[in-house]
């Protein structure tokens, strides 16, 4: 029954994606009806998928897969919404692709890491700010990507103005700092929860975690001092942003992968 629900979420996907990329390629209005109905479906099929891959009666299946789906869900329901008041066009493809890709893993190829967080409600006010902080950096990568490709496009004089499909510079701009505050302040969240919550953060084979975490928070505040007290701009951002939203894929796959894929 997963696997059937899988393949209907990733179709669904792949519809709305199919609704959007003509539309960039050829510079023709995009239907947004049809792509918001077709994500929303899909994303319903996502969250049943979910219950039904991490709620086990012996407790809270949080593979590495099923979180790597959940954490792309999360994405993808901020993105959907965002759709109704910004034009993301560029970004939804790579978002749908990601959710279709990551909930097919999760469905096809199960894993088992069992956890109790019923019985450890502080552990899931860690997790989910980790989760949301992750999320939001994600998100705020992409926009940073997507700041760059269009300011290259703009220094090379190509004609973008005429594509309505695509957001206006400075549009983008400001709504990436944004995400990159929030972001940031659920990272903060994330770190001082885990200080206060769990007790053995630093232990063997989570130290890096923690580690990576607070050079990722290091990073990102960085980049908002350098924006907003010295003005910086263009490809800087990118590298700073992209690489925050690395350290931390690092700091929480890294391990994960290497225990749950590779030495399985």
């Amino acid at each position: 029954m997963d696997n059937l629900i899988a393949v209907v979420a990733a179709i669904l996907y792949f519809l709305a994606i199919a609704t959007i990329v003509p539309g960039l390629v050829n510079q023709t209005g995009i239907r947004a009806k049809t792509v918001f109905i077709s994500a929303s479906l899909a994303l319903i099929f996502h969250a049943w998928l979910l219950s039904d891959l991490i709620i086990e009666t012996s407790g809270q299946n949080l593979s590495i897969l099923n979180v790597a789906s959940l954490i792309s869900f999360i994405i993808s329901v901020v993105m959907s919404v965002a759709m109704l008041k910004t034009r993301l066009w560029f970004l939804l493809p790579v978002v749908y692709s990601f959710s279709a890709i990551n909930l097919s893993a999760a469905a096809f190829l199960p894993s088992t890491f069992i956890t109790h967080l019923e019985q450890d409600p502080k552990l899931l006010i860690h997790i989910s700010f980790a989760l949301f902080s992750y999320s939001t950096l994600t998100i705020g990568a992409l926009y940073a990507l997507q700041l760059a490709w269009l300011d290259h496009k703009l220094k090379a004089k190509k004609a973008l103005a005429i594509n309505p499909n695509l957001p206006p510079l400075l549009m983008v701009e400001r709504q990436l700092f944004n995400i990159i505050l929030l972001g940031t302040l659920l990272l903060t969240g994330t770190l001082l929860t885990g200080f206060v919550f769990v007790q053995d953060m630093f232990a063997q084979g989570k130290a890096h975690k923690a580690i990576l975490s607070f050079v990722a928070w290091l990073i990102y505040s960085t980049l908002l001092w350098g924006h907003y007290q010295k003005g910086w701009r263009g490809r800087k951002i990118t590298w700073f942003a992209v690489a925050g939203a690395t350290l931390l894929t690092l700091a929480y796959f890294g391990s994960r992968f290497v225990q749950e894929i590779i030495l399985r």
